[in-house]
């Protein structure tokens, strides 16, 4: 096959004066060798495409492939993600990962919070069963403090369509108003007008779950335990970009395992993620595995992302998971 290769690099953006912080969710070099050596291993033809502004010069120029392999953060408004696979549908080309509306949906944590909650199952008058996730309110500015009212401290607060840790820091726990109030306006100071999202804390184990597939063809490649090494217990851009000193990965012990893949499975199907992703899932305080956010574009860096390290650790190599995400796109070619 001739695939071609969509990708965002930190370095594009940052020539052109983007800061580090603004720029965490993107690639570097590394990431795109990493992949088309995997490709070319696997006997595919590859071209390297860029960014949505190549892409569309290309298009335009009547450039066609079999398939191309999207891993597009986008820089700009709540659908950045979901604006190269829109661009490819319209030129009806295939591509990995998933379609536009998931991609715009679940980049908006609230939003999916929204469908996973929606999939809770009333059993008779006060008992439901389905996917648990943490109760939330968003913030979109001083008036919506008060909202938090009908939560419980501690919450935990971060920008509702952000990802990389970007926005969150030691303070994103807070245990009363005030706390609350101090931690939004330091976020809004280098991120204005950005949509918060505050949802309950859950102070259990966190874990991350990789998923190969798409619909019934989906399955979990394994389950990796996250432990932190410092007072931050939770992902922060610090604890993002120092990752090697501050966190240390584990498999998760077996009786946990199946309960945390098993929510995580639920929610990828329930989503419509496709191809390869995460799910991120954490314990509350009776130890039952939570739903916290879904990751349809993980990071695929062969040595320092998640999933390729969750991978490795359950005995699938890098090679594996590039073969099946092309695989998996290939039943949607007619």
């Amino acid at each position: 096959m001739k695939i071609g290769i969509t990708y965002d690099l930190k370095s594009d953006y940052l020539k052109k004066g983007f800061s580090d912080q603004d720029i965490a969710e993107l690639d570097n070099e590394s990431t795109i060798d990493h992949i088309e050596e995997a490709l070319q291993k696997l006997g595919h033809k590859t071209e390297r495409i860029g960014h949505l502004e190549n892409l569309m010069q290309k298009l335009l120029n009547h450039k066609k492939w079999d398939l191309v392999f999207n891993i597009c953060e986008g820089m700009y408004g709540s659908g950045r993600e979901a604006q190269v696979p829109a661009l490819l549908d319209a030129f009806q080309i295939p591509y990995t990962f998933s379609d536009p509306l998931v991609l715009a949906l679940t980049l908006n944590k609230a939003m999916t919070k929204r469908v996973i909650n929606d999939s809770r199952i009333r059993l008779c008058r006060h008992v439901f069963s389905g996917i648990s996730t943490p109760k939330f309110c968003i913030i979109r500015n001083e008036y919506d403090f008060n909202l938090t009212n009908y939560l419980e401290y501690p919450l935990f607060v971060k920008p509702n369509s952000e990802g990389s840790g970007k926005g969150i820091n030691i303070n994103s726990k807070v245990t009363n108003s005030k706390e609350l109030i101090d931690v939004c306006n330091s976020i809004w100071l280098t991120l204005p007008l950005c949509e918060l999202i505050a949802e309950e804390y859950l102070p259990g184990k966190e874990f991350t779950v990789g998923i190969i597939g798409t619909g019934d063809d989906s399955k979990a490649l394994g389950c990796m335990q996250v432990n932190f090494n410092s007072d931050e217990k939770f992902y922060s851009y610090n604890m993002k970009i120092n990752y090697e000193e501050n966190i240390e990965y584990t498999l998760a012990k077996k009786e946990i395992s199946d309960k945390v893949c098993e929510l995580a499975l639920e929610s990828w199907k329930l989503l419509g993620c496709r191809d390869a992703g995460r799910v991120d899932i954490r314990l509350d305080r009776y130890g039952e595995p939570n739903f916290i956010e879904v990751n349809p574009l993980a990071g695929l860096n062969k040595e320092t992302s998640d999933l390729p390290i969750l991978a490795r650790m359950n005995g699938f190599s890098y090679e594996y998971i590039i073969e099946q995400i092309v695989e998996s796109s290939k039943k949607r070619i007619k």
